[in-house]
């Protein structure tokens, strides 16, 4: 496999005031790449018996943690179960009819949140104390954890795609019991699992239809 070198993410090293182009231009993907990330992919449920490297996990996380949070809070955390023993913990936490297709694939991700997370702000944006603003205020780390970590995980699907994976998230567990399992006394809290791997396409059913643009969509 030719890994892909992602340049690190040094504070400050690009502004737009410091171009010397007014914009930056960018070539919209081609049909290709659309299907592949939206058009023609699905969410499995029956796997190939085909291993996740490790070494892949490393470059999905490299790539989908450049996706925007608020204030770069970046406050999802992925608990990365590969292990048989691992699974056999997380089975009970799962419906009945989420077990099989859960522990048969390759990778289950548990995507959490950091319910301290302002904690990390002085390394993530060390210009503006966040810290501050978030600190003691229970309502709003709980919006800002819920709503960043989903967006977070969202973004962690369409790396996956992009780099020939697919993926089947589920929201059909027992948070509680994941919690207890896996992050007790922790600060971590689950959002989300989603199953990570090679699909196998003889488990997919027909497409469900999508909402259209007039019943999905307002202009003003």
């Amino acid at each position: 496999m030719n890994k892909r070198v992602f340049a690190k993410n040094t504070l400050n090293t690009w502004h737009p005031m410091n171009s010397s182009k007014s914009a930056i231009l960018k070539d919209k993907l081609n049909d290709t790449c659309l299907n592949q990330l939206f058009l023609e992919a699905r969410s499995f449920n029956v796997w190939q018996d085909r291993e996740v490297s490790i070494e892949l996990i490393h470059e999905l996380y490299d790539l989908f943690k450049m996706g925007p949070t608020s204030a770069n809070g970046c406050p999802a955390r992925f608990l990365i179960l590969v292990s048989e023993e691992a699974k056999k913990r997380l089975a009970p936490c799962l419906m009945e009819k989420n077990i099989h297709k859960t522990i048969q694939a390759p990778v289950n991700i548990i995507v959490a949140w950091e319910t301290k997370f302002y904690e990390y702000f002085n390394i993530l944006t060390p210009n503006i104390n966040w810290k501050s603003f978030f600190e003691n205020k229970p309502e709003l780390i709980h919006s800002t954890v819920f709503r960043n970590s989903s967006l977070q995980g969202a973004y962690m699907i369409l790396a996956a795609r992009a780099l020939g994976l697919d993926c089947g998230p589920i929201s059909g567990f027992d948070n509680n019991k994941v919690d207890l399992e896996f992050f007790a006394n922790t600060t971590w809290k689950s959002n989300f699992i989603c199953n990570i791997g090679y699909g196998d396409i003889s488990g997919i059913n027909q497409r469900n239809p999508r909402l259209d643009f007039s019943t999905a969509c307002k202009v003003i």
